[in-house]
């Protein structure tokens, strides 16, 4: 009789921990010693990683006990960023932007110059399109210095995220992980900060573990070039084609995607 003793690495599970990977050794055994302890070894990094070992006896049943030391490995330089402090009033700042309940103070030639959204939600000109705010109310609010510090309210969005996204571009930047990434793609393609995009390129480029098929799907949505480059050039074996054939990834790339994919597997095969 032999066992087969799957490990199941769920990321989300532990995400919000900014975890990079787990280590360690799990030791399979059983009552009697009907069967040699067997010691696996541990190093996950993927989402949804298994590691699989066939342990096994000539007994035809038998109890199977499991021991282990599992070590999580945090990204480094890992901090909760202070929201309250980054967004607080400052000689600086010269607008407020509401989110809920909560007060962002920001500077507005700096968003300005960051985001297109932005210019145009400054801006007196308030028509309704494309990367353009929505209608929203403005009150004044005293100010010590200046007199008057205008109050804008930012809809549909928390501010939890909405502090996360400012904070990617600020000085003493918060830099993004994989565990934010998608959000925070997400919500640059909003507010138009090409900025983030291209921070968040950089780190699917060089420090990220995202699986190559979810990295392809989000250079192809979010149109990184670098990036997608890398994830085609990726695609070198038959195992590797099928695995994101197989993926839900897949049905969700563009057409010029899969047909880049198609090109680089007919000229290798």
């Amino acid at each position: 009789m032999s066992v087969s003793t799957p490990i199941f690495w769920r990321q989300k599970r532990i995400v919000a921990l900014h975890v990079d990977e787990i280590t360690g050794f799990i030791i399979v055994s059983s009552n009697n010693n009907l069967i040699t302890p067997t010691i696996i070894d541990v190093k996950i990094t993927e989402d949804n990683q298994e590691i699989t070992k066939v342990v096994g006896s000539r007994y035809a049943a038998y109890n199977v006990y499991f021991e282990y030391s599992l070590t999580p490995h945090y990204a480094p330089g890992f901090e909760k960023p202070d929201y309250d402090k980054m967004f607080a009033p400052s000689d600086q700042n010269d607008t407020i932007l509401v989110v809920g309940k909560k007060k962002l103070h920001v500077n507005k030639s700096f968003l300005c110059y960051h985001s297109e959204y932005f210019r145009k939600l400054f801006s007196s000109n308030d028509k309704q399109g494309d990367a353009k705010p929505p209608k929203r109310q403005r009150k004044q609010v005293p100010d010590n210095k200046e007199g008057q510090i205008e109050e804008i309210p930012i809809k549909d969005v928390s501010f939890k995220d909405f502090a996360l996204l400012l904070s990617t571009f600020y000085p003493n930047p918060v830099f993004p992980t994989d565990a934010t990434v998608e959000k925070l793609l997400e919500l640059a393609r909003r507010f138009v900060v090409s900025s983030v995009i291209n921070i968040i390129e950089y780190h699917l480029l060089n420090n990220s573990k995202i699986n190559s098929e979810k990295m392809l799907w989000m250079a192809d949505e979010y149109v990184m070039p670098k990036l997608l480059e890398k994830c085609i050039r990726g695609l070198n074996t038959a195992e590797k084609a099928k695995k994101l054939d197989q993926s839900p990834e897949y049905k969700k790339l563009s057409d010029s995607t899969k047909a880049k994919a198609l090109d680089r597997l007919i000229k290798l095969f």
